[in-house]
């Protein structure tokens, strides 16, 4: 039983906390990429991975790799493959791509080839071929393109490692579990002190913390996995792992969840029921703002309402709520909060002391720590009116209260002075890109930078028509005795007024009567454009070239 490469793919931000799942769990040749983590093992690795790895989506196992240029060169490559040690006539199939290329601009045309390859290679040899079916195949094989490299592989897990099978009901844009515990693991929370989730949702956070605390692996709720519908599948050696619980712990402590809506808590208590953890994770219906000082030490992660959850101004409340409860009722704690909006973290009121940026579906999340202090700060003051070590969090409160021995005007002139050359430093970066960026579309428009053509143009308005430059005191002065411009206030708008050598047109006649002429009292200045009957209704000035002829039809258009 050799081994060989496979690949475990996750989201983006959890790439090294599965790389350590997966040096704990004995892989090798661990190298991490972007939203993968490679990593080579025999079948018994697989098989853990699948079962054990909490932030794994799924795992991938190639077995051909080829370069290509085009969609028929994927066809030869793949149709080149011996398929029976894989696929026979009456197996089922599947093909998932994934593409980064500019090559292949559509990736479902990438996989429509690879089925033509498959279904063509039996189709010469047998005569018939195997049966595509999207829902529970046989064997999914996954393609993936980056620029010209394709890697062909079949996919171990089937349906995404996140369904883990416990949860019954979920609420409204509910977390994924990957990211539930990537976010916990995150924290190096293994179940030290209690853990308190005060806005639980369907109850997924204090879920996976209670696995991550008793050390169950997340797979035991799942119904099946795709590698045990491959030829080769060892069912004896998947249940030897599946019924080990050596790893198991006890956990001392206690999970609490929260929240403000009654039908959430009644979700999340069925959810924890289904988990076979009511023994640690007690849920209770309560709002934030009531939430009430906890006793013992506790870590806080939250997963507040953000993107369409609410409206607005309820969104910027929750976020208040949450820092007022934190600053006066969990003290001496640290908390974890994500969101994917800075105005509402701004709302909590407190300094992060560490930033993560995550992914929650498409959304681009942070994931920030906050460490509550205890008591005043005196008490965080070392001796000879210096911070302690672990208060470096709180480095920008000391420089509030003068402990530095500055004076509050010495203070002032510095933020001032500093405000002063952060502005300048902007406006030089914002007048440098603005530059840039005329160059650019100067240079994409084939035209002279736009100093040179201000400068030619002011040039040609200084300019008269013998030449001479306008502040030329020798120059001849223009003759404008012709000049027919009005004093101010009696100039009459000549605009529409026939020109000589021009017969009069019906335009001309509408607009006269807008000022009392011939028209006026056919309409006069309550007219619209196109105006015909004078009743201030918009007609088509192509009214009458669609008027029918005596013969029933109209004309060409």
């Amino acid at each position: 039983m050799g081994e060989f490469e496979m690949i475990a793919k996750t989201f983006q931000g959890l790439e090294e906390v599965l790389a350590k799942e997966l040096v704990a769990l004995g892989a090798n040749n661990v190298q991490i990429g972007r939203r993968m983590v490679s990593f080579t093992g025999d079948k018994e690795m697989m098989y853990k991975a699948n079962f054990h790895l909490r932030t794994a989506v799924r795992i991938l196992k190639p077995f051909l790799h080829f370069k290509a240029t085009n969609a028929d060169e994927v066809y030869e490559a793949v149709k080149a493959f011996d398929w029976e040690q894989y696929l026979d006539t009456t197996s089922t199939f599947s093909v998932d791509s994934v593409v980064y290329s500019e090559v292949f601009r559509h990736s479902k045309f990438v996989a429509y080839r690879v089925k033509d390859a498959i279904a063509d290679y039996f189709n010469e040899k047998y005569g018939e071929r195997p049966s595509v079916r999207l829902n529970n195949p046989d064997l999914i094989f996954h393609i993936h393109i980056a620029g010209e490299e394709c890697t062909l592989a079949l996919d171990s897990s089937g349906e995404s490692l996140h369904r883990r099978g416990y949860r019954v009901e979920t609420g409204r844009a509910p977390i994924n579990e990957v990211l539930a515990a990537g976010m916990i693991m995150l924290t190096n929370w293994h179940g030290e002190c209690d853990f308190i989730d005060p806005m639980c949702g369907s109850g997924t956070l204090p879920i996976e913390a209670a696995l991550i605390a008793r050390n169950i692996a997340p797979g035991v709720f799942r119904q099946g996995y795709a590698f045990e519908k491959w030829k080769d599948y060892d069912s004896a050696l998947f249940k030897s792992i599946y019924e080990d619980d050596s790893a198991e712990r006890e956990f001392k402590h206690k999970i609490y969840g929260y929240d403000v809506d009654g039908r959430m808590v009644a979700c999340a208590r069925r959810n924890v029921k289904s988990a076979m953890m009511n023994e640690c994770i007690e849920i209770e219906c309560r709002d934030i703002k009531d939430f009430e000082e906890h006793s013992e030490p506790a870590i806080m992660i939250v997963n507040p309402p953000y993107g369409e959850r609410l409206v607005p101004d309820k969104l910027l409340q929750v976020y208040k709520d949450l820092g007022a409860r934190l600053k006066h009722a969990f003290q001496g704690n640290v908390a974890w909060v994500i969101s994917n909006n800075y105005d509402c973290f701004d709302q909590i009121g407190l300094k992060a002391s560490a930033r993560i940026p995550l992914y929650n579906g498409d959304l681009d999340c942070e994931f920030r720590k906050y460490e509550l202090f205890q008591g005043k700060y005196k008490g965080f003051r070392g001796e000879g009116n210096e911070l302690k070590k672990d208060f470096a969090p709180l480095k920008r409160q000391s420089r509030l209260t003068g402990l530095d021995g500055e004076t509050r005007s010495e203070r002032a002139s510095k933020n001032q002075n500093n405000d002063a050359n952060y502005s300048s430093e902007i406006d030089d970066e914002s007048m440098r890109r603005r530059r840039e960026l005329e160059a650019y579309f100067d240079k994409a428009r084939k035209k002279p930078a736009r100093k040179e053509r201000r400068e030619a143009d002011g040039e040609k308005r200084e300019r008269r028509e013998g030449g001479a430059l306008r502040n030329d005191s020798k120059a001849p002065r223009e003759n404008r005795s012709d000049d027919r411009r009005a004093p101010r206030g009696e100039r009459k708008d000549d605009r529409f007024a026939p020109r000589e050598g021009r017969p009069e047109r019906r335009d001309d006649r509408r607009r006269e009567g807008r000022d009392g002429g011939k028209f006026a009292g056919k309409g006069g200045s309550d007219r619209k454009p196109f105006d015909r009957k004078g009743d201030g209704k918009r007609q088509s000035p192509y009214k009458n070239d669609f008027k029918p002829l005596r013969g029933g039809k109209r004309k060409d258009f």
